[in-house]
């Protein structure tokens, strides 16, 4: 498997463009199953998660381009079975469902793969798409979901841990063709969804309150190909800033939505990061002094959990005590005996992680677990002294495209070794 070697110690200056969301563009490109015609999505990020949904739709029978950033769909033949060894790689290839159920009324899913994160049941998806009339049975590790006709409900898809945002997409997609109107409680607030519901509005969904608990859907008889550019990816953009202060540095970030990040913004301030906001620019650079803060993942607009493993690194070099609140994932804090190879003391109490920060992190190897971990032991090894060897690089090539070249231009000695 590939690695990184990174030597740190210094500080990151320059500027980096922040490529489109992930999050965004994988149920995007299940959307496109909803429609016959050709449907041209742009700032597409070149991830291995995004040539595994290709592979997905080709698999379906779709036609699948690419060209730069740009992506063309036209599955204008289709069939209905979602193959184990197509969709075991990652846990978006789930939002397939909604797509193929709403346009054949019969499908056959594999239950999902992904990070190792903890659970993340699908018991929210079948619960919406039942609510629209399918029956289901899981049978071989697959979802096997019937509907001759889809018809417009109530579905409320609050969770132990708060709204779904797959399961809120997948049951959007299924309502635009259903018959009548379907309205979504506790839906997903997330930017993301927003995202789709703009897609498939394009499409000629008929959509309203996107961004808010409650989405009603009108469903209608077809939809048509359309043209769409993906957002800014938040937790990319996130990522770079946590960086930029961790090291010292000053970075300019370019294709930013800074709407979409207040939460973040808000923490990095209280932290003590100096953030100007230009427009769609943001610079970035440490304040004189790094406080310790106290952070709670929660589901948007609260602190995004895929960007708690870099602030925690972020902690780990502020004096002081810090506490780290996981409330979406479970097992999210992997990361954390990975980071005490470096150096970091960290103890672990229930659903917190309490950071005693301050300490001089060292470079060691040390092995990632998700992709945002992955994201994590970067940034730590760019200020650790010596050189840190971040292995099983697989994981954040699914979420972040071409990070170590993003890095390099800002100055970071970092170098992708290839597995022989």
């Amino acid at each position: 498997m590939d690695s990184f070697n990174i030597r740190g110690g210094v500080p990151l200056k320059g500027d980096v463009t922040i490529s489109g969301a992930k999050n965004s563009v994988l149920p995007i490109m299940a959307a496109t199953l909803l429609t016959r015609e050709t449907c041209v999505i742009t700032r597409v990020p070149n991830l291995s998660d995004v040539k595994f949904m290709a592979d997905i739709l080709r698999s379906l029978g779709a036609e699948v381009a690419f060209k730069g950033d740009t992506l063309t769909v036209k599955a204008e033949r289709v069939s209905g079975v979602g193959d184990y060894e197509m969709v075991r790689k990652m846990r978006g290839s789930i939002c397939i469902l909604g797509p193929l159920l709403a346009r054949l009324h019969k499908t056959k899913v594999s239950l999902p793969g992904g990070c190792v994160i903890g659970a993340r049941p699908i018991d929210l998806h079948l619960k919406g798409v039942r609510a629209l009339g399918a029956k289901i049975r899981i049978e071989g590790g697959y979802v096997c979901v019937n509907a001759p006709r889809l018809t417009g409900a109530e579905v409320f898809l609050g969770g132990r841990s708060g709204p779904t945002v797959l399961g809120t997409a997948n049951v959007l997609m299924a309502a635009t063709l259903a018959e009548g109107v379907t309205v979504i409680q506790s839906a997903a607030c997330e930017p993301e969804v927003v995202d789709l519901a703009n897609f498939l509005t394009s499409m000629g969904a008929r959509i309203q309150g996107a961004g808010s608990p409650t989405m009603t859907v009108h469903g209608v008889k077809e939809l048509h190909g359309a043209e769409h550019e993906v957002i800014p990816d938040r937790i990319e953009a996130a990522t770079f800033m946590i960086a930029a202060a961790a090291t010292g540095g000053e970075v300019t970030l370019h294709g930013v939505r800074a709407d979409q990040l207040t939460a973040v913004i808000d923490k990095l301030r209280e932290a003590g990061v100096r953030i100007e906001r230009s427009g769609a620019l943001l610079k970035v650079s440490r304040g004189r002094k790094l406080k310790p803060v106290d952070v709670t993942t929660l589901p948007y607009a609260g602190f995004p959990t895929d960007v708690q493993a870099q602030m925690m690194v972020l902690m780990t070099l502020t004096p002081g005590i810090s506490i780290i609140t996981e409330r979406i994932f479970e097992s999210r804090f992997m990361h954390v005996s990975e980071l005490a190879r470096l150096g970091a003391e960290i103890a672990i109490e229930g659903p917190s992680a309490i950071v005693k920060g301050g300490a001089p992190l060292s470079g060691a190897p040390v092995m990632a677990s998700d992709s945002r971990a992955s994201a994590a032991l970067v940034i730590a090894g760019l200020v650790a002294e010596g050189t840190t060897q971040v292995n099983r690089i697989y994981h954040i090539d699914r979420g972040y495209e071409s990070i170590d070249d993003k890095l390099r231009s800002l100055g970071a000695r970092i170098q992708r070794v290839e597995e022989s």
